[in-house]
Protein backbone atom coordinates (compact mmCIF):
# COMPACT_ATOMS: atom_id res chain seq x y z
CA UNK A 1 0.00 0.00 0.00
CA UNK A 2 1.16 3.52 -0.84
CA UNK A 3 0.44 6.17 1.79
CA UNK A 4 -0.38 9.69 0.53
CA UNK A 5 0.40 12.01 3.41
CA UNK A 6 -2.44 14.33 4.43
CA UNK A 7 -1.06 17.27 6.39
CA UNK A 8 -3.55 19.79 5.04
CA UNK A 9 -1.45 21.08 2.13
CA UNK A 10 -1.69 18.94 -0.97
CA UNK A 11 -3.67 17.87 -4.04
CA UNK A 12 -4.47 14.65 -2.24
CA UNK A 13 -7.40 13.35 -4.25
CA UNK A 14 -5.76 14.16 -7.59
CA UNK A 15 -2.68 12.17 -6.56
CA UNK A 16 -4.83 9.32 -5.25
CA UNK A 17 -6.79 9.19 -8.52
CA UNK A 18 -3.55 9.29 -10.52
CA UNK A 19 -2.12 6.34 -8.62
CA UNK A 20 -5.38 4.44 -9.08
CA UNK A 21 -5.40 5.14 -12.85
CA UNK A 22 -1.84 3.80 -12.96
CA UNK A 23 -3.13 0.57 -11.41
CA UNK A 24 -1.91 0.80 -7.84
CA UNK A 25 -3.58 1.04 -4.44
CA UNK A 26 -3.09 4.09 -2.24
CA UNK A 27 -4.62 5.54 0.89
CA UNK A 28 -4.81 9.19 1.93
CA UNK A 29 -3.87 9.32 5.61
CA UNK A 30 -2.83 11.62 8.42
CA UNK A 31 -2.07 8.72 10.78
CA UNK A 32 1.68 8.54 11.60
CA UNK A 33 1.59 4.77 12.14
CA UNK A 34 -0.01 4.20 8.73
CA UNK A 35 2.64 6.35 7.04
CA UNK A 36 5.47 4.63 8.91
CA UNK A 37 4.14 1.19 8.02
CA UNK A 38 3.42 1.85 4.34
CA UNK A 39 5.39 0.15 1.58
CA UNK A 40 5.81 3.51 -0.15
CA UNK A 41 5.02 7.14 0.66
CA UNK A 42 3.98 10.14 -1.42
CA UNK A 43 4.33 13.60 0.14
CA UNK A 44 2.38 16.12 -1.96
CA UNK A 45 2.24 19.79 -1.11
CA UNK A 46 1.00 23.23 -2.07
CA UNK A 47 1.59 26.36 0.01
CA UNK A 48 4.15 27.79 2.40
CA UNK A 49 7.18 25.80 3.58
CA UNK A 50 6.99 26.99 7.21
CA UNK A 51 3.29 26.15 7.49
CA UNK A 52 3.96 22.71 6.05
CA UNK A 53 6.68 21.93 8.59
CA UNK A 54 4.48 23.22 11.42
CA UNK A 55 1.61 20.99 10.27
CA UNK A 56 3.87 17.93 10.03
CA UNK A 57 5.11 18.53 13.57
CA UNK A 58 1.69 19.16 15.09
CA UNK A 59 0.20 16.01 13.54
CA UNK A 60 3.09 13.75 14.58
CA UNK A 61 3.87 13.02 10.95
CA UNK A 62 7.37 14.47 11.06
CA UNK A 63 8.83 11.55 13.01
CA UNK A 64 7.03 9.07 10.76
CA UNK A 65 8.56 10.66 7.66
CA UNK A 66 12.04 10.58 9.18
CA UNK A 67 11.55 6.86 9.90
CA UNK A 68 10.45 6.16 6.32
CA UNK A 69 13.38 8.09 4.87
CA UNK A 70 15.92 6.46 7.17
CA UNK A 71 14.66 3.03 6.09
CA UNK A 72 15.12 3.88 2.42
CA UNK A 73 11.55 3.01 1.45
CA UNK A 74 10.23 4.29 -1.87
CA UNK A 75 9.31 7.94 -1.35
CA UNK A 76 8.05 10.62 -3.74
CA UNK A 77 7.86 14.29 -2.80
CA UNK A 78 5.74 16.45 -5.13
CA UNK A 79 6.23 20.24 -5.48
CA UNK A 80 6.37 21.54 -1.88
CA UNK A 81 6.79 17.90 -0.84
CA UNK A 82 10.06 17.83 -2.81
CA UNK A 83 11.24 21.10 -1.23
CA UNK A 84 10.58 19.75 2.27
CA UNK A 85 13.20 17.04 1.66
CA UNK A 86 15.94 19.70 1.81
CA UNK A 87 17.77 21.29 4.72
CA UNK A 88 16.31 24.79 4.75
CA UNK A 89 13.96 27.13 2.90
CA UNK A 90 14.47 30.87 2.45
CA UNK A 91 10.71 31.49 2.27
CA UNK A 92 9.70 34.08 4.91
CA UNK A 93 13.08 33.91 6.63
CA UNK A 94 14.72 30.53 7.13
CA UNK A 95 12.86 27.36 8.07
CA UNK A 96 14.56 23.98 8.56
CA UNK A 97 13.23 21.13 6.44
CA UNK A 98 13.52 17.35 6.69
CA UNK A 99 17.19 17.54 5.74
CA UNK A 100 17.28 14.32 3.72
CA UNK A 101 19.03 16.12 0.87
CA UNK A 102 21.65 18.83 1.36
CA UNK A 103 20.74 22.19 -0.13
CA UNK A 104 18.40 25.16 0.08
CA UNK A 105 15.04 26.23 -1.25
CA UNK A 106 15.29 29.62 -2.98
CA UNK A 107 12.81 32.07 -4.54
CA UNK A 108 12.59 32.27 -8.31
CA UNK A 109 14.49 35.34 -9.57
CA UNK A 110 13.02 38.68 -10.56
CA UNK A 111 12.25 39.31 -14.20
CA UNK A 112 9.79 36.42 -14.57
CA UNK A 113 6.19 36.12 -13.46
CA UNK A 114 5.90 34.46 -10.07
CA UNK A 115 4.41 32.04 -9.32
CA UNK A 116 5.57 30.00 -12.26
CA UNK A 117 2.41 28.36 -13.60
CA UNK A 118 2.34 26.27 -16.74
CA UNK A 119 3.99 23.61 -18.85
CA UNK A 120 7.79 23.48 -19.02
CA UNK A 121 10.20 21.24 -20.88
CA UNK A 122 12.12 18.92 -18.58
CA UNK A 123 15.56 17.65 -19.57
CA UNK A 124 16.71 14.42 -17.96
CA UNK A 125 20.22 14.31 -16.51
CA UNK A 126 20.47 10.54 -16.90
CA UNK A 127 18.46 7.33 -16.57
CA UNK A 128 16.14 6.92 -13.59
CA UNK A 129 13.43 4.35 -12.81
CA UNK A 130 11.08 7.28 -12.14
CA UNK A 131 11.33 8.35 -15.81
CA UNK A 132 11.39 4.89 -17.41
CA UNK A 133 9.62 4.97 -20.77
CA UNK A 134 9.29 8.77 -20.83
CA UNK A 135 11.00 10.74 -23.63
CA UNK A 136 13.61 13.31 -22.71
CA UNK A 137 12.41 16.94 -22.95
CA UNK A 138 8.83 16.00 -22.12
CA UNK A 139 6.70 18.87 -20.80
CA UNK A 140 5.26 18.74 -17.28
CA UNK A 141 3.00 21.13 -15.36
CA UNK A 142 4.54 23.46 -12.74
CA UNK A 143 2.98 25.71 -10.07
CA UNK A 144 5.58 27.20 -7.70
CA UNK A 145 7.41 30.32 -6.53
CA UNK A 146 10.48 28.60 -5.06
CA UNK A 147 12.96 26.04 -6.36
CA UNK A 148 15.55 23.72 -4.82
CA UNK A 149 19.28 24.42 -5.04
CA UNK A 150 20.93 21.08 -4.18
CA UNK A 151 24.41 21.08 -2.64
CA UNK A 152 25.05 17.68 -4.22
CA UNK A 153 24.63 17.95 -7.98
CA UNK A 154 24.70 14.18 -8.41
CA UNK A 155 21.17 13.92 -6.98
CA UNK A 156 19.74 16.05 -9.82
CA UNK A 157 17.74 13.76 -12.12
CA UNK A 158 16.23 16.43 -14.37
CA UNK A 159 16.36 20.18 -14.97
CA UNK A 160 14.21 22.92 -16.44
CA UNK A 161 14.52 26.67 -16.88
CA UNK A 162 12.32 29.55 -15.79
CA UNK A 163 14.33 32.67 -15.07
CA UNK A 164 17.04 30.33 -13.83
CA UNK A 165 17.98 26.74 -14.61
CA UNK A 166 16.96 24.56 -11.68
CA UNK A 167 16.36 20.99 -10.59
CA UNK A 168 13.01 19.68 -11.79
CA UNK A 169 13.61 16.29 -10.16
CA UNK A 170 16.02 14.85 -7.62
CA UNK A 171 16.67 11.39 -6.29
CA UNK A 172 18.93 9.07 -4.35
CA UNK A 173 18.23 5.39 -3.89
CA UNK A 174 14.44 5.01 -3.81
CA UNK A 175 13.77 8.55 -2.57
CA UNK A 176 12.63 11.02 -5.23
CA UNK A 177 11.28 14.54 -5.53
CA UNK A 178 9.70 16.35 -8.48
CA UNK A 179 9.06 20.09 -8.60
CA UNK A 180 6.26 19.68 -11.14
CA UNK A 181 2.85 18.06 -10.58
CA UNK A 182 2.65 14.61 -12.22
CA UNK A 183 -1.02 14.37 -11.19
CA UNK A 184 -1.70 17.43 -13.41
CA UNK A 185 0.64 16.44 -16.23
CA UNK A 186 -1.61 14.22 -18.34
CA UNK A 187 -0.31 10.93 -19.79
CA UNK A 188 3.36 11.34 -18.93
CA UNK A 189 2.58 12.46 -15.41
CA UNK A 190 0.51 9.33 -14.87
CA UNK A 191 3.44 7.35 -16.25
CA UNK A 192 5.64 8.76 -13.47
CA UNK A 193 3.09 7.77 -10.83
CA UNK A 194 2.93 4.32 -12.40
CA UNK A 195 6.72 4.00 -12.38
CA UNK A 196 6.72 4.91 -8.70
CA UNK A 197 3.99 2.36 -8.02
CA UNK A 198 6.01 -0.36 -9.74
CA UNK A 199 9.06 0.58 -7.67
CA UNK A 200 6.98 0.13 -4.53
CA UNK A 201 5.64 -3.22 -5.75
CA UNK A 202 9.16 -4.47 -6.50
CA UNK A 203 10.15 -3.78 -2.90
CA UNK A 204 7.38 -5.91 -1.38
Amino acid sequence: MIAIVDYGMGNLRSVEKGIAKAGFAAVVTREPEVVAGAAGVILPGVGAFADAMANLKSTGLLDALHRVLSQGKPFLGICLGMQLLFEVSEEWGETPGLGYFKGRVRRLPGGVKVPHMGWNEVEFSGPSPLFAGIPDRTHFYFVHSYYVDPAEKEIVLAETAYGVRFAAAVGRGKVFGVQFHPEKSSTWGLKILGNFGRLVAECL
